[in-house]
């Protein structure tokens, strides 16, 4: 079982969610932290490293003894990486991809491959909990390929918990992506409901069964209420906006761990997750 925790925007409080599930789950689970650019589930999700890997993307060198500047390889390219130009190509690493499309389009075969390093994939462990995160190295863009990374390792026997990066583009779709069930996370406010309803066409757009998490209900107005209601889309669970949680979250303590009335609120979603994936 993979579930995915998406929000049409940051701060709604996904890897809330996400710590808080996995932290509750009875029995081993897996949490990947999809959020390559700024990890943060390990601080909340304390544990042991058992492994680090680097990981890298292939990126194209070009033989001179080889190529003729046939241009070829500028033509196919859609990112701009090659730039043929005299006396020999020009290789722009931070633009390319690494799809290999260059290489297999060559007809003097010049164009060879070495990897780009991109991040880092850490596997940590802390009771029950797998915690396997991506790490992207400064000054990299190249998102999708690090979260694939991620993705790789994860456990098929095992349950899984996907926190994805906040918005809808490239590396949300990546994340979730597979996903048995997706949770939208979102804010009673103008600007959750807005980011909500881009959220939503996202996943229908991917065929993916989904329900909705309003985090600090009761701080807003009815407006996200109203618009699940309209549009049939199931409300699973309301976080209520209290103090003590922000307290506990200010201080990297889990809401099940510092305020134990909670966790039969996040048992109750667990019970009803596999209920809707398993009919």
């Amino acid at each position: 079982m993979i579930i995915a925790i998406a929000s049409g925007k940051g701060g709604t409080g996904k890897t809330t969610l996400a710590a808080n599930l996995a932290k509750s789950w009875e029995g081993p689970v897996q949490l990947l932290d999809c959020d390559v650019e700024e990890p943060n589930a390990h601080l909340f999700i304390r544990g042991t490293k058992l492994e680090e890997t680097s990981v890298g993307v292939p990126v194209p060198v070009i033989d001179p003894a080889l190529c003729n500047l046939c241009g070829d390889c500028g033509r196919f390219c859609r990112y701009n990486a090659i730039a043929v130009v005299k006396p020999l190509p020009v290789i722009f690493p931070e633009l390319c991809h690494g799809c290999g499309g260059c290489s297999l389009v060559c007809p003097r075969k010049a164009i060879s491959e070495k990897q780009r390093r991109i991040g880092v994939v850490e596997t940590l462990e802390s009771g029950d909990i797998i915690l396997i995160q991506g790490r992207l190295d400064v000054g990299v863009s190249l998102v999708p390929p690090l979260i694939k990374a991620v993705k790789a390792r994860l456990d098929p026997a095992l349950p899984a918990i996907l926190d994805a990066p906040p918005g809808t583009s490239c590396p949300v779709v990546t994340t979730i992506r597979g996903a048995d069930y997706v949770l939208l996370v979102t804010e009673p406010t103008p600007f959750g409901l807005n980011d909500l309803a881009i959220a939503v066409d996202m996943v229908r757009e991917l065929k993916l069964p989904f329900g909705v998490i309003i985090n600090r209900a009761g701080s807003g107005d009815e407006r996200v209420n109203v618009f699940c209601r309209e549009q049939d889309i199931p409300i699973l669970l309301e976080i209520p906006d209290d103090r003590r949680i922000a307290e506990a979250y200010s201080r990297g303590v889990l809401m099940v761990d510092a305020l134990p009335e909670y966790r039969k609120m996040f048992l109750g979603l667990i019970d009803c997750l596999m209920k809707t994936i398993s009919k």
